[in-house]
């Protein structure tokens, strides 16, 4: 699975949250397997959109969209329970 480049603002969000580490171990795994159990990746509502979500840690989780079939691009990192 090919990852576009993630843009200034997640990078400054994941820095912020100290989540680097977390998000490159995850993308790791995520390169290898898009459903690799612990990513918990999911599809998120309403459906229709086709926009997904992947764990990071308990408590974020990385949003992305499928380009093509095997091109991604996260397009935001978020608290899961906010």
């Amino acid at each position: 699975m090919r990852i576009l480049p993630v843009n200034s603002e997640i990078k400054k969000y994941l820095k912020k949250h100290e989540l680097e580490k977390k998000f490159q171990k995850q993308i790791k795994l995520f390169q290898e397997n898009v459903f690799y159990p612990s990513l918990e990746t999911e599809l998120l509502e309403p459906k229709q959109m086709r926009i997904w979500s992947f764990r990071i840690d308990r408590k974020y989780r990385a949003v992305f969209i499928f380009r093509e079939k095997d091109l991604v691009e996260i397009v935001t990192i978020n608290n899961h329970y906010k």
